[in-house]
């Protein structure tokens, strides 16, 4: 088998002969919304929606399949036809064969080249795809060199079926929906507009135009066309032996239509001679555009070869600043594998969580904890707008404490669901505090919790356990007052809301209602009596970071006071045995709920900054003896925390008769909460390594095999064990538990869970995929589910604020390395290059002794000549002022470690 490696700085790579790895696709896209995936044949699709796919709509086992791809062929003067991108039947038959074509895959941020050498034919292509940033158009840029030592002759034909409709039509009226075709081609394509979008849910008039437009050296148009898929495979033909490439059907001439058919992007160049060592260059546009009109003006945007190559130049450019993180240690690999992983939160800004081959679900865009947790890299990469979207963000939480789980295109736009009760993740009010709180470090804008956000409004109510019958629609989406004005609350009102509802929203062990799920979409199946004691104690560690926050407020403005929603005074100062009585709390809480179901009052109250700091405090501090007291599981040398209670009120984890049930999402936010003290953290590590660590296959699994299927606690158990949330390497946990640790100073148990993830991706004969990191990692250590994860943006935090412990506090840039011996060069040197206050910095940390992290201490920091100043827990302190005022160009940092 044949492994990519890297061959620059900025992790472009090569892989030869890719299409004998299966399920192999690869992300292109723009910032104006077209998405596609190529895979090595040039399978995948291309789509802007879910109602607008310009290709067929492909799931993963569509890419081996689907004979409906991208390619370009060339009939042979002997009468053979050979596929460009090996997609011919000949050409498939001889693959494992000693005549096997050659064939090289090289890649980077958003471009993709394939180069294949075709023996029989004496020819080598080159075929390099991407998409320009600012533009619907997916690009193919082709180059045919003659190989031989003798004149040849070919005539060159452009093949891609344009299927031009929802994706919902793949199983919905597919043949009904061909008929709405209008197909006509032009001097240089073909281009089909629907008369309309159809479905059982009506019909509504299309404008939308797809096309394939394509031109030879000199801008040469094609010379005949095939605008539909009968006409260019030819009776009993197909697409990988198609009749008007192997018989030389005549086509038809530009000004053609046709109507009702599937529509083909296809058309027949003038016959080319090359002679020995000559080429040709022909480029496809393929794209979709709201008139005729803009598919002109496109075309004259990148009507000749050197418009395009400009054009790849400035999408290789546009991507590679981007991602502006660059990491240099003792791996190379590692280094570069997480260039990509510092690109893939992009994808997932531009994807969503759907339209890749495994992703072959929802309709599109994001979900409620997508919003906050992909703004974690771009606090990091691009903060500049994260306050404005944070913001908007906040108006998407109902006064309940849930939040809108519908998302709209762009920023706080949030649409009300009208079908019944929807469903609640109890884990939701978490992520907005985290990101909020990384906001502030970062940017020392403390002043964020004091700006207001509205309130998102709909027929929810009760924290989803009832309807608003008195809301409609025409009263729109925003919450307001008894006098019909819309209300607004600061973000602090909005993060306390968030947290003392959740506090009081208790099951019968007075932990945290599971509700419909938590973070893992696939427990399900406990909303009657199931409670999330891992997402219990997550919110323990919000309570107390939340009080931080407040009492960093009062230390820049002492003895300030917050305005705050009256109704709000219900959830506050509850007296101390409310905490320990289900019912009480239960009380409390549906007296707010009630009091605010349709609308509030609109009047306020001030409390004092002090006083609701340490009304947080003593709820976390209530909790954490709780759960110490109610959930640990004492295994002598070994514990960890029961994660769960299922629909029939019991523990789930624990040592059992039938074997060892552990769960590590438990785990996770027991350390990261500061629920699990130093001796318990050490006895979770131990329990992982024994029962959850696989390195063959990623690192730590989600649980062990429960062995039986668990209907009352969520779909997950239905699974095969060893797959996606049923005991996979599930990366974002993994990573948060790396995370976990390493904030609790076990930085060799945090690098250990990191390094096995990040060298499990790059174990090419297991994991067979591109480099990055998967959702998971399958029971045989198969990559799953490329690209779209949050993992991505957790793992680009955890290297950069806790492995080299370079992160804002308050706004301050604090240094508080945690790397290990491994993690230095030669030199014993380590590297870091970011973007903070604005300035690009490169941290260089020299470990001249080659010592491992708790064998040395920071010495000395320093920024050019400003050196960094110690603070009371030893750790080094650059103030904000300092940053700023560096040049535009930034600066270096070192630190010497002794």
């Amino acid at each position: 088998m044949q492994h990519p490696y890297f061959i620059d700085a900025d992790g472009s790579f090569v892989l030869d002969r890719p299409e004998e790895i299966s399920q192999l696709y690869f992300p292109l896209a723009s910032e104006a919304g077209l998405k596609s995936c190529v895979s090595p044949d040039l399978g995948g699709d291309a789509k802007l929606d879910q109602e607008t796919f310009l290709l067929e709509p492909v799931s993963v086992e569509n890419l081996h399949n689907n004979r409906s791809t991208r390619n370009f062929w060339l009939a042979c003067a002997d009468g053979t036809a050979i596929s460009l991108t090996g997609a011919s039947a000949a050409q498939q038959a001889v693959k494992f064969t000693p005549v096997q074509e050659d064939s090289r895959l090289t890649a980077g941020f958003m471009w993709h080249t394939l180069e294949r050498t075709i023996p029989a034919a004496g020819v080598r292509a080159t075929l390099t795809s991407f998409v320009p940033v600012q533009d619907n158009v997916e690009i193919l840029s082709i180059t045919v060199e003659n190989a031989s030592a003798t004149t040849r002759r070919f005539t060159p034909y452009a093949a891609v079926p344009l299927y031009g409709r929802s994706a919902d039509n793949l199983r919905d009226h597919r043949n009904v929906t061909s008929m709405l075709h209008r197909i006509r081609t032009t001097e240089h394509g073909v281009l089909v507009c629907p008369t309309m979008s159809f479905d059982e849910r009506g019909h509504r008039p299309n404008h939308r135009v797809y096309y394939l437009l394509g031109y030879g050296a000199g801008g040469q148009s094609p010379e005949a066309f095939y605008p539909t898929v009968e006409e260019f495979i030819g009776e009993g033909g197909s697409f990988t032996h198609p009749r008007a490439v192997c018989q030389a059907y005549p086509g038809v001439p530009a000004g053609s239509c046709r109507a009702g058919r599937e529509a083909m992007g296809a058309f027949r160049f003038a016959t080319l001679e090359l002679a020995p060592g000559a080429s040709a260059r022909f480029v496809l546009l393929l794209g979709v555009e709201d008139s005729d009109d803009a598919v002109t003006r496109l075309f004259a945007r990148y009507d000749s070869a050197a418009k395009v190559d400009n054009a790849l130049a400035e999408t290789r450019r546009y991507w590679k600043e981007k991602v502006n993180v660059a990491f240099a240690t003792g791996d190379a690999d590692r280094d570069r594998l997480m260039k990509w992983v510092c690109f893939q939160p992009y994808l997932r800004r531009l994807f969503g969580c759907s339209f890749l081959p495994h992703h072959d679900y929802g309709r599109g865009g994001r979900g409620w904890r997508d919003l906050w947790q992909d703004c974690l890299s771009l606090l990091l990469m691009e903060p500049g707008q994260v306050g404005r979207m944070i913001e908007a963000n906040y108006g998407g939480v109902r006064v309940d404490g849930t939040n809108a789980t519908i998302i709209g295109a762009g920023d706080g736009n949030f649409i009300a669901d009208r079908n019944g009760i929807a469903r609640v993740w109890m884990d939701h009010a978490l992520w907005p505090q985290m990101t909020t709180k990384l906001y502030i470090d970062q940017t020392g804008d403390a002043a964020i919790l004091d700006r207001t956000a509205p309130y998102f409004k709909d027929a929810q109510a009760l924290r989803g356990t009832s309807i608003d019958r008195r809301w409609e629609a025409d009263q729109g989406s925003w919450l307001r007052t008894e006098a019909g004005e819309i209300y607004q609350g600061t973000i602090l009102e909005h993060l306390l809301i968030q947290q003392l509802t959740a506090f009081y929203d208790v099951g019968e062990h007075n932990i945290y209602r599971l509700r419909g799920a938590d973070w893992n979409d696939a427990l399900d199946m406990a909303a009657d009596r199931g409670e999330s004691v891992a997402f219990t104690c997550a919110y323990a560690g919000n309570l107390r970071e939340l009080a931080a926050l407040l009492r960093l407020l009062d230390a820049r403005e002492p003895g300030r006071s917050a305005e705050l929603l009256e109704e709000i005074a219900l959830l506050l100062n509850a007296a101390p045995e409310v905490y320990d009585s289900v019912p009480a709390k239960h009380d409390l809480l549906d007296r707010y709920l009630h009091s605010c179901l349709h609308n509030v009052s609109g009047q306020r109250i001030r409390v004092k900054l002090t006083d609701l700091a340490e009304d947080l405090e003593q709820r976390a501090h209530w909790l954490t003896n709780h759960l110490r007291r109610q959930e640990w599981i004492n295994g002598g040398n070994e514990g960890w925390f029961n994660s769960y209670y299922d629909n029939d009120g019991q523990a789930v984890e624990g040592f059992l008769p039938d074997g060892v049930r552990m769960m590590l999402t438990g785990q996770v936010f027991a350390i990261m909460g500061q629920v699990a003290d130093k001796q318990q953290i050490a006895a979770i590590a131990r329990s992982a390594d024994h029962y959850l660590y696989r390195p063959e296959i990623g690192g730590y699994r989600l649980n062990t095999d429960f062995a039986e299927l668990k209907f009352n606690l969520g779909r997950m158990f239905g699974f095969a064990y060893g797959e996606k949330e049923n005991g996979a390497v599930f990366s974002h946990m993994t990573v948060m538990y790396a995370n976990a640790l390493y904030r609790r100073g076990f930085a060799k148990e945090g690098w250990k869970a990191l390094k096995t993830l990040a060298d499990a991706a790059l174990h090419f004969e297991a994991s067979r995929i591109y480099p990055g990191i998967p959702e998971y990692f399958s029971a045989d250590g198969r990559g799953m589910y490329h690209y779209l994860t949050g993992a991505a943006s957790w793992f680009m935090l955890t290297m950069i604020t806790e492995v080299f412990g370079v992160r804002g506090e308050a706004g301050d840039l604090v240094l508080d390395p945690k790397l290990t011996a491994e993690q230095f060069d030669e030199t014993g040197t380590a590297e870091l290059q970011l973007v903070f206050a604005g300035r690009p910095l490169t941290v260089r940390y020299r470990n001249a002794g080659h010592k491992d992290y708790g064998a040395y201490t920071l010495a000395a920091a320093r920024c050019g000549a400003k050196p960094f100043v110690r603070n009371a827990d030893g750790r080094m302190v650059l103030p904000r002022a300092v940053v700023e005022a560096l040049p535009a160009e930034g600066g270096v940092i070192t630190a010497d470690l002794v």
